[in-house]
């Protein structure tokens, strides 16, 4: 049986972390195949929490990587309330379905959690993320800044009724190039 081990990520990983993003998604079909770049650009940003950039590791490799980073959810009033967004996700396709990214998206949110964040959103596979908790980011009255199926836009609360009274358009960090 294999260990994973979870750590944050040191500047030592950034090689190795842009080559296991570029092959983890190199053969997906809902990219543009920049989620590599985007990391860098991230951990450039101010919306980037050192604590929030993970590592897996297998025998000292690199296996897998999450990032989890400053968002605002900004409703009619213009009034901003602070979520996540969970941007990539990533695993080596030969370290695929092993459970990798879901002991990362679960060590991510419980470190999410310590820090006081009450909430994550994302945008992915509508078949895979509701085992963690999430759901659809409109049962919350949460939108996208961009037009995407209603069931690949999700939202989670990491602690109970932190979502409550925010509704509103996600306003991700420059860094995402979403105008």
């Amino acid at each position: 049986m294999m260990t994973i081990n979870i750590r944050q990520e040191v500047s030592a990983d950034h090689r190795a972390v842009f080559e296991l993003v570029q092959r983890a998604f190199e053969n997906s079909e809902h990219t543009d195949h920049q989620e590599q770049y985007l990391v860098e650009k991230l951990r450039q940003s101010a919306a980037f929490i050192p604590e929030l950039s993970l590592v897996a590791e297998i025998d000292h490799q690199l296996v897998g990587y999450i990032l989890l980073t400053r968002i605002d959810i900004v409703d009619d009033d213009n009034q901003a309330h602070q979520s996540l967004a969970l941007a990539p996700i990533a695993v080596l396709p030969e370290f695929q379905d092993q459970g990798i990214g879901g002991k990362l998206i679960v060590t991510a949110h419980q470190i999410a959690k310590e820090l006081g964040f009450g909430s994550v959103i994302l945008l992915g596979h509508a078949a895979y993320y509701p085992k963690f908790g999430y759901q659809a980011a409109s049962k919350y009255a949460i939108n996208m800044p961009f037009d995407v199926p209603d069931e690949n836009c999700m939202a989670i609360e990491l602690h109970p009724g932190s979502l409550t009274d925010v509704k509103g358009m996600v306003v991700y960090p420059k860094e995402f190039g979403i105008a």
